[in-house]
């Protein structure tokens, strides 16, 4: 018996995956739990695991290849067991009919001749469905197949069904059918008869490319992350009524306690942190100080989330994503720097699992290492705001009346006003400039 391999949901926002790599060829037995296929989805590649044994008859979507979720890949068969000949649908699965069938009486039924494939009906059983869709009547019964649909709008239409060829299973005809017929305007049968045909318009030339391509010019098909980061950050400037703000740290006192325990750790566990790390905590102990950021909004109501889950934004080859360190305000500093950079190093290999982007309750996305000093970040939904983290800048700044050099850090927070509302950003972010103006309350 044929098992179908099928393209697997690998995470809540995926439509369709791309066949990135087969790890088996036609041939090779499958065992439980082997991986047969790296399948990139939305969100990272991973491996696809075999739920059934068996030995690969055959790949129907070759590397590179896309398929919707649920769609079938590839064929297992039992040991001894040989495939169709080629061509064959025997074991194609059997898409639903999505509408119950009925039939409509012909004007003047009559008898119609029964093809090869098609057995005559025996009374009193029902005849069976037709291999081949090419008749659209039962043999001897003067009856066009046709789905309710089908036949409300062939009468609302004032059509004949009886000369219409169905492409639902066994010649049916369905609505696709009906409307397809309706939009040629179908001469009649018999073309001696037929009135002149008006001559169709002109055909609409397709709309020439913004741009043509030019000596060097190559166009790059778009990955299945960097589609879905397209239409997410889309809809997320289009529909998310989005504010920004902005503020500016000392980091000066964030520096130094780095320097501090960063020596500290080196005597010890080994762990380098990075100031990123120490923003982190900062947007982790403001979440708990003004709750009402850590929330996103539900259509007719807001909901508070109960734990902190912070996204990481990390640069991989193909664009952006936001592995979580979940359940944050629970985690030390060190259990924090740990998590983040083993997260980085995965999302750069495309090793995360779906659930590592999951649980997300506020970004934060630095690009100081890139020499940015201030940006405006666009929201990830579902979230209700995101830090944007510049670089830290060495400038002269006025201390008590006195030009003095300082170390300067922008930070960013864009917010969904439907949320959060301006005084309610303004203390969040005020939060996150106190604890890194004063590191050593995070760390208590």
């Amino acid at each position: 018996m044929a098992i179908h391999i099928e393209m697997p949901k690998l995470s809540d926002t995926m439509t369709e995956g791309t066949v990135v790599r087969w790890l088996k060829s036609v041939g090779d037995q499958v065992e439980i739990g082997d991986e047969i296929a790296e399948i990139e989805t939305d969100k990272a590649t991973m491996a696809m695991e075999a739920f059934d044994e068996g030995t690969l008859s055959e790949i129907l979507i070759e590397e590179g290849g896309r398929a919707e979720v649920g769609a079938t890949l590839a064929v297992l068969r039992e040991e001894g067991e040989t495939a169709p000949p080629s061509g064959s649908s025997m074991d194609e699965p059997q898409a639903p009919d999505p509408e119950p069938v009925t039939e409509v009486p012909l004007a003047d039924p009559e008898p119609v001749e029964t093809t090869e494939h098609e057995p005559a009906p025996i009374p009193p059983s029902p005849p069976e469905p037709p291999l081949q869709d090419a008749p659209v009547t039962s043999a001897g019964s003067g009856r066009v197949k046709a789905s309710p649909l089908a036949r409300k709008i062939a009468e609302k239409e004032g059509m004949d069904l009886s000369g219409l060829k169905g492409s639902g299973p066994g010649g049916r005809i369905v609505k696709k059918d009906v409307e397809a017929a309706l939009a040629a305007d179908a001469a009649p049968a018999d073309p001696a008869t037929a009135p002149a045909p008006t001559p169709a318009p002109a055909p609409v030339p397709a709309e020439e490319p913004r741009f043509a391509l030019g000596v060097g010019d190559q166009r790059i098909e778009l990955s299945s992350l960097r589609r879905i980061i397209a239409e997410r950050l889309l809809a997320s400037k289009t529909t998310i009524p989005h504010f920004y703000l902005h503020t500016e740290a000392d980091a000066a006192p964030l520096m130094e306690i780095r320097r501090q325990i960063n020596l500290q750790a080196e005597a010890t566990h080994g762990n380098k942190y990075t100031i990123n790390d120490l923003v982190l905590k900062a947007v982790i102990g403001a979440m708990q100080a003004v709750p009402s950021v850590n929330a996103t909004f539900g259509g007719d109501h807001i909901l508070r989330y109960g734990e902190i889950g912070v996204a990481v934004a990390v640069a991989v080859e193909d664009g952006l994503v936001t592995p979580v360190v979940k359940n944050a305000a629970a985690k030390s500093l060190l259990q924090i720097s740990r998590e983040v950079k083993d997260l980085a190093a995965r999302a750069r290999e495309g090793k995360l699992l779906p659930n590592e982007f999951d649980g997300g309750t506020i970004t934060v996305s630095n690009l100081g290492a890139h020499g940015i000093h201030s940006f405006d970040a666009i929201i990830n939904p579902p979230q209700a705001a995101i830090i944007s983290v510049g670089g830290i800048v060495e400038k002269p700044v006025v201390v008590e009346g006195e030009v003095l050099p300082g170390l300067r850090l922008d930070l960013g927070l864009s917010c969904d006003h439907r949320v959060v509302d301006g005084a309610v950003g303004a203390e969040f972010l005020a939060q996150v400039k106190k604890l890194i103006e004063k590191p050593a309350l995070m760390l208590v």
